[in-house]
């Protein structure tokens, strides 16, 4: 072994920024950030280092806002503005509570039809104990909100204490609407209440629509179809409309960003231009993992990545280390072993799909496994780092 050689793997570091406000040249700020970091923590940026920043700010950068009133006037033109059947909306302060509001102000009554014992996400309703012991089928009983208070009373969300039946209803009746409760897991049902919908699902929403408007709906409309065009000079997502959306403030959203591709090639040719190294970029979200305490699904967003340079296109191409090791050298140990795995990383060809050596290696999406790294990265908090360098990610133990 030779002084040189590498004894690290991957690095994913949280790189501090400037607070970037509308308007503000994101690329150069992002270029700025990442090269400075390099300079003061005395690391170099290297071929396929991966830059990502969070949605956040680029959409803040875009200034890409939506008022209740943007709202409101979105949903009252695609959906007439009488009665709204509201769907499997996701139980979140956050993420709906805005949009609720103003899908209510856009409406004289709203019925609310929840999915129990949780959301599309996992945030519970009830817990799955209090339902097993009402004895109730959630594939098939339709509950009112009278049964469903006798069943179950009031339950708070395990980690906001946050009852959102009640929430929900008093943001809908502040509102100057009407509301109905609903709690069913099948989508057709709505249809014995209104036949105008909108359906607030987020990875499962093409199939809802579909049955809904399959099961004689007059109007069906996904989150993705309201705020998909500038309503009196607002922001909007021609893409994904309200899904993606975070609370701004008590009467606005921040929309998920839109047009996102020229900002990674502009990111990846500063770099580049910089130091000569040719860097991937990409915008992140929510990462895809599932919290095993809460049972939450962190994937709030319509997807991780919405624009990614063509480096970060595809699933890895990795062989299992400890196949290897136990299976085809099992009788190698030390240099031997070594040389020998060594040799069939670099011999291993383009698609491994189907090679027992590469099964349970994570056939997920680069952009998936590495935004999910850099949202544990980066937090949600306080802590300043809205991009991430990941380094590494591409090596495997050859290098």
């Amino acid at each position: 072994m030779t002084n040189k050689e590498r004894r690290v793997g991957t690095v994913s570091r949280g790189i501090r920024c400037p607070i970037i406000r509308e308007g503000d040249d994101l690329a150069s700020i992002v270029t700025t950030s990442v090269l400075e970091a390099a300079e003061y923590e005395g690391f170099q940026i290297c071929d396929r280092d991966v830059i990502s920043v969070t949605e956040s700010i680029v959409a803040r950068a875009q200034g890409n806002y939506a008022s209740v009133d943007n709202i409101a006037d979105d949903v009252r033109s695609k959906l007439g503005g009488g009665t709204v059947g509201v769907i499997f909306p996701i139980l979140s302060r956050n993420r709906f509570a805005i949009c609720l509001r103003g899908i209510a102000k856009g409406a004289k009554k709203v019925f609310i039809m929840l999915s129990y014992p949780s959301d599309e996400v996992g945030n519970k309703l009830i817990t799955d104990d209090m339902l097993d012991e009402s004895g109730v089928n959630p594939y098939s009983d339709v509950l009112s909100l009278e049964r469903y208070r006798e069943l179950f009373g009031y339950y708070k969300h395990e980690f906001t204490g946050v009852d959102y039946v009640e929430y929900y209803g008093n943001l809908v009746r502040e509102c100057g609407a009407e509301v109905e409760f609903v709690f069913a897991n099948q989508a057709k049902e709505i249809l014995n209440y209104t036949d105008c919908i909108i359906n607030c699902d987020i990875h499962t929403r093409a199939r809802t629509k579909r049955i809904l408007l399959n099961s004689g709906a007059k109007i069906v409309c996904s989150l993705d179809d309201i705020m998909t065009s500038s309503i009196n000079g607002s922001g909007y997502n021609d893409k994904y409309g309200l899904l993606g959306s975070n609370k701004s403030t008590e009467d606005s959203i921040k929309l998920f960003p839109r047009e996102c591709e020229g900002l990674v090639l502009d990111i990846q040719k500063k770099i580049c231009d910089a130091t000569g190294k040719h860097v991937e970029v990409m915008v992140y979200g929510d990462g895809a993992f599932k919290d095993p305490q809460g049972k939450i699904w962190e994937l709030a967003d319509p997807i991780v990545s919405p624009a990614y340079t063509d480096g970060l296109i595809g699933t890895p191409n990795e062989l299992k280390l400890k196949y290897l090791a136990d299976n085809d050298f099992k009788d190698l140990s030390g240099d031997e072993l070594k040389k020998a795995i060594s040799k069939s990383i670099k011999a291993k060809g383009d698609n491994l799909v189907g090679n027992m050596a590469s099964q349970g290696t994570t056939p997920r999406q680069l952009t998936d496994l590495i935004g999910s790294l850099c949202d544990l990265t980066s937090g949600s908090g306080d802590k300043g780092t809205p991009v991430v360098l990941v380094q590494g990610y591409f090596d495997n133990y050859t290098n």
